[in-house]
């Protein structure tokens, strides 16, 4: 092993992971005490900085999940992490998407406010974003704004989410699970050596189905069964001891015989839960591609890795969305134009450098980053015979928006943290990011009977738009102990602006461009572990400003979603996190999040001029999340190699808004999760249930009215085996 500054991690079973930073020669002896990890929390490291640290050694409020967490939580799909860290809801349009947020900062639209990185990629867009979780090593969720080192779009914060990565010993893992509404789901991983350790490979592949939640009474039968394959797969190779490359493959195909089952109305949908009455049954196909490679360095001082990744999402909608959401053939969306189209293209490139792992007065990250995307867009708003009943003066008649859109940019980064003292450490960061966007529409009419459209009702219009952004971030921290760390920090945040699309309307401007959104962010917090790590207890206190803040809406018939800066917003609250193992084998995890988001001034369109809304709340943003789990692991003898494990969770959702005028609001709520357990060796029999007392709530909510419930109750078994 090469001279230079190491993370040591050490792991035996039955023992709780020990983490340490260590140099390369050492001059003196190094001495481990392991604890039984029935007894004492895990050490754990992140790279939440972009670089691998122990979680409560970094002044930045953020939550790792294990795998075992994970599979705890039954967290299979980005929407799952609600409420598993304090202030994060997230949730499911009704299109497989996650619309998430976190301290009431909000993913409305294409552009996330809360970026996602897999595997160290950021998932551009919705478009690009691999919903499905599986396989996973462990997923990071940082709160607060994260421009300085993830860019663009992480205003709210960053989920990282890790898959497991081949290595130099053979490893397998291999799921089967059954349960209510004809549910389906079989994975197999492995990760493996192939030639003088070299050159390792590691592949996993999922394959998943299940009935509609949904019943739709015009022909009978379900709505939104779902089947999708993903896959996940890894060449890694070693050059030396310093150097490695990694490519990486995902692919995500799925089938959803039933997208967008809304129902207009709160009222409409607690009557009548799960039934819905729609005559266009629209089969969504979604094929979406991700691929990266990644070569690294590591050495006694500096760290390089360099990131190239290609994102492809192709969706299209077979027979069309119905827009009327009636049995009425009214209004449907159609966007089958052939593979030249709806099919958004992504390419990035990322430089890293950075400092060797923690073990000196200056510790540093820097960097660049490139992105180009194509996004061409075409979807007609189809009219049909009964378009008069909704006040169509004609019927039978189509208008083709189609868009073509490019953006580029360039990122500039880099953050330090000096160590002051042994006790104090200073932290600074800046970014800049520039952006330019290009975008041309063309609206056309045309006869549904011809084959042709008949004239343009929108000429051929093109618009350039320009941005730019600094993301600084200040902060400090204090050492207390080993035990306990004290933080304050400011950060920026900042959301790209963009060119709004097309609407139906010509006497509407084609495009205009809406500009970037930025806040400020501050924060206080405490990271304490008590008892040799029997009890983990970190809060923070966080207020945070948001101007120029994009307000989308979603336009019918159109289904265009159309963006403003309106409004000013404020954010405040507190977050706590706290862990122990108070007795052999328990473990007691509670997250608690509270949220007072409100805008001090908003004013948006009405049909009688402009609405002012100010003191109004954020939408997608509960007042108060609230997570209770508790799990335990026998220590039986009775039987060798036999364990049995018990979980429960209780989540809890306050009081939320999913429309800026604040009439469209879920009551607070719960829902209880849990599973029981038996492992003999390498094998592990689950009995699982979700939701178990069947609430029914909103899970989300269209300005216009229309209603998602979220799942009903769920129960099945799943049988793992790991080698």
């Amino acid at each position: 092993m090469p001279s230079g500054d190491y993370i040591l991690i050490v792991e035996k079973y039955g023992f709780s992971t020990l983490t340490r930073a260590i140099t390369i020669p050492m001059d003196k002896n190094l001495e481990l005490r392991l604890f039984s990890n029935m007894e004492n929390l895990n050490e754990i490291i992140v790279t939440a900085q972009k670089r691998e640290e122990l979680i409560q050694d970094i002044p930045v409020s953020i939550t790792s999940l294990s795998k075992e967490a994970i599979l705890d939580n039954q967290i299979q799909y980005t929407n799952d992490l609600t409420a598993i860290t304090p202030n994060l809801y997230a949730s499911d349009p009704g299109d497989s998407r996650t619309v998430t947020s976190i301290r009431g900062i909000v993913s409305t639209s294409y552009d996330p406010a809360v970026a996602t990185y897999i595997d160290g990629v950021n998932q551009f867009n919705l478009d690009t974003y691999v919903s499905q979780l599986f396989d996973i090593e462990r997923i990071e969720i940082l709160r607060g704004p994260q421009g300085t080192l993830y860019g663009r779009n992480a205003m709210g914060g960053v989920i990282n989410i890790v898959t497991k990565k081949p290595e130099k010993e053979t490893a397998v893992f291999a799921e089967a699970g059954f349960g209510n509404y004809g549910r389906h789901r079989y994975l197999a991983s492995v990760q493996t050596p192939l030639w003088n350790d070299k050159l390792s490979f590691g592949a996993a592949a999922l394959y998943t189905e299940r009935n509609g939640f949904y019943r739709n009474e015009f022909n009978n039968s379900d709505y939104d069964s779902q089947k999708s394959l993903s896959g996940n797969y890894y060449l890694k190779y070693h050059f030396n001891p310093s150097w490695n490359a990694t490519l990486n493959f995902k692919h995500f195909y799925a089938n959803n015989e039933g997208a967008f089952p809304l129902v207009i109305g709160k009222e409409a949908a607690f009557e009548s839960p799960f039934t819905l009455n729609q005559n266009q049954l629209a089969v969504m196909k979604d094929h979406t591609i991700n691929s990266s490679l990644v070569i690294e360095h590591k050495g006694s001082d500096l760290n390089f890795s360099s990131q190239t990744a290609f994102q492809k999402n192709y969706r299209y909608y077979q027979n069309g969305i119905d827009a009327d959401f009636s049995a009425l053939d009214a209004l449907y969306i159609k966007n089958d134009y052939g593979k030249d189209w709806n099919n958004v293209k992504v390419v990035t490139q990322e430089f890293r450098f950075s400092s060797p792992a923690r073990n000196k007065k200056l510790n540093w990250t820097g960097g660049s980053y490139i992105f180009y995307e194509e996004s061409p867009v075409k979807q007609a708003t189809v009219f049909g015979e009964d378009a008069a009943m909704l006040g169509s003066e004609a019927t039978n008649f189509s208008l083709i928006s189609t868009s073509e859109s490019t953006s580029k940019g360039i990122a500039f980064f880099g953050q330090a943290d000096y160590e002051l003292t042994s006790k104090l450490n200073f932290i600074a960061g800046l970014r800049y990011d520039y952006e330019h966007k290009e975008q041309s529409v063309v609206g056309e009419y045309q006869q549904n009977d011809s084959p042709e459209p008949a004239f343009k009702f929108q000429p051929d219009t093109s618009a350039v738009a320009t941005f730019k952004a600094f993301s600084p971030k200040l902060g400090t921290s204090y050492e207390l102990s080993e035990e306990y760390l004290f933080f304050l920090t400011y950060s920026k945040g900042y959301r790209a602006g963009g060119l709004t699309p097309l609407t139906t309307d010509p006497n509407q401007p084609p495009l205009y461009e809406y500009r970037p959104e930025f806040s400020n962010n501050f924060e206080i917090g405490a990271k304490n572990t008590f008892l040799n790590k029997k009890i983990l207890l970190n809060a923070t206190l966080f207020y945070t400003t948001v101007t120029d803040v994009q307000v989308p809406t979603l336009l019918l018939p159109d289904a265009v979603v159309i963006t403003r800066n309106t409004g000013k917003m404020t954010s405040k609250g507190l977050e706590v996190e706290l862990r122990t193992k108070p007795f052999k084998g328990l473990e007691l995890n509670y997250d608690l999040g509270i949220t007072n988001a409100k805008y001090d001034d908003l004013k948006v369109a009405g049909e009688d001029g402009m609405v002012d809304l100010g003191g109004n709340m954020q939408v997608f943003t509960p007042d108060l999340t609230s997570m209770l789990s508790i799990h335990y692991t026998s220590d039986f003898d009775f039987i060798n190699g036999l364990d049995f494990s018990f979980y429960t969770g209780w989540k809890h959702i306050g009081k939320q808004y999913f429309d800026l005028a604040n009439t469209l609001k879920q009551e607070p709520y719960s829902l209880f999760n849990a599973h029981f357990g038996m492992k003999y060796h390498r094998y592990k029999l689950v009995f699982w249930a979700n939701n178990i007392f069947d609430k029914k709530y909103i899970s989300y909510g269209y300005n216009f009215g229309a209603v998602h419930l979220g799942n009903p109750a769920s129960f099945g078994t799943s049988l793992y085996f790991q080698l």
